[in-house]
């Protein structure tokens, strides 16, 4: 029959059977009102614990984040932030520091450090 076809698969190579994050950011980055945190990983399909910390410059925590992710693929895009510290004040403009840390049920972690960008 001569069909032809394209298919493109994308994934994470990992060196061990270590806990894999990468292509950590935030959309969008930078903002005014609120911002959603988005990474990919190694272990579809399981249970995550994730969690942002956000931090000023000078590095005084201003902001944590919990949330538990399972999704079917490799990519996580749930993490909502509305720009409020701990104590539900706005923070002002700037730039910021945070970390992404996400931990599996088997007790593997992995994080990573990036930057955001408040405008109001």
């Amino acid at each position: 029959y001569n069909n032809s076809s394209e298919a493109r698969t994308e994934f994470i190579v990992a060196e061990t059977a270590e806990l894999a994050l990468e292509h950590v950011l935030n959309y969008p980055n930078p903002f005014t009102t609120h911002t959603t945190f988005m990474f990919e990983h190694n272990r579809p399909y399981q249970q995550l614990s994730a969690q942002v910390q956000i931090f000023t410059v000078s590095g005084k925590l201003i902001k944590t984040l919990d949330k538990i992710v399972t999704k079917e693929g490799y990519r996580s895009d749930d993490i909502e932030w509305d720009g409020l510290d701990d104590y539900g004040d706005r923070i002002g403009r700037g730039a910021y520091v945070y970390k992404l840390q996400i931990r599996s049920a088997d007790g593997l972690q992995a994080d990573k450090f990036e930057k955001l960008v408040i405008l109001r």
